[in-house]
């Protein structure tokens, strides 16, 4: 019963939590949920999107291809999100793509269940606006992060986000752990720059890793780095 969207606390962080419960009903009647394993592709930059994924565990990065073929992580997507929302609304082709970075449960909503409520429910439709609004607000300030921060204050924020949004495991390293390329991916720079400057910290003991994953060891300085200090 879980399963259900009417009976699913995941909808409360996104739009469909101002659909009706008839409405809501005739979207798990049309949905179907999958099992993405680590690795895989959810979709791909330019595919056709036939409706959108609602995220019910597990993690995804969103990356744009950049012309020299370096991929751009410009957001990572959790539980509770609805990812292709923009692409199926406007109609255009996907402009990211999203793979998986662990284990993920998503539920596959069809495009026609999506536009028919836009069409008849205004506060569906203002709450999808206010989620794009957020997204659009995402981006401005990745931009600006880029062109004012150095490479080194962008990794030192992106580890504290990291905590502050995924938590830490039982010995004290981050609960979601990325690769060096996706770290560089994050902040926009090359994998061997990402890999110098994660050492550094640790010689530093800002941080401290074992194997791919990495533990904070001073929040105060990894924060005042951040800030310029």
């Amino acid at each position: 019963m879980e399963n259900r969207c009417e009976n699913c606390i995941v909808r409360q962080f996104n739009s469909l939590r101002a659909m009706s419960k008839e409405e809501l009903k005739k979207v798990s009647d049309s949905k179907t949920t999958k099992s993405i394993k680590k690795g895989e592709s959810l979709f791909e930059e330019g595919d056709k999107l036939n409706g959108v994924y609602c995220v019910r565990g597990g993690v995804s990065k969103l990356s744009k291809l950049s012309p020299n073929g370096k991929d751009q992580i410009v957001k990572l997507a959790t539980k509770g999100e609805v990812m292709g929302q923009r692409s199926v609304i406007a109609e255009e082709a996907a402009n990211l793509s999203a793979v998986a970075v662990n284990d993920m449960e998503v539920c596959f909503i069809p495009k026609d269940s999506i536009t028919t409520t836009l069409n008849s429910n205004p506060n569906f439709t203002l709450e999808v606006l206010r989620h794009m609004a957020h997204d659009l607000k995402e981006a401005d300030d990745v931009i600006v992060n880029m062109s004012q921060k150095t490479v080194k204050q962008r990794i030192a924020e992106a580890f504290l986000y990291l905590r502050n949004n995924f938590g830490e495991d039982a010995d004290g390293y981050l609960a979601l752990t990325l690769s060096r390329e996706d770290i560089a991916n994050v902040v926009g720079t090359a994998t061997e720059s990402a890999i110098r400057i994660i050492s550094e910290f640790k010689k530093q003991e800002l941080i401290h890793t074992s194997g791919k994953k990495i533990g904070i060891k001073n929040e105060r300085k990894l924060k005042d780095l951040v800030e310029g200090f």
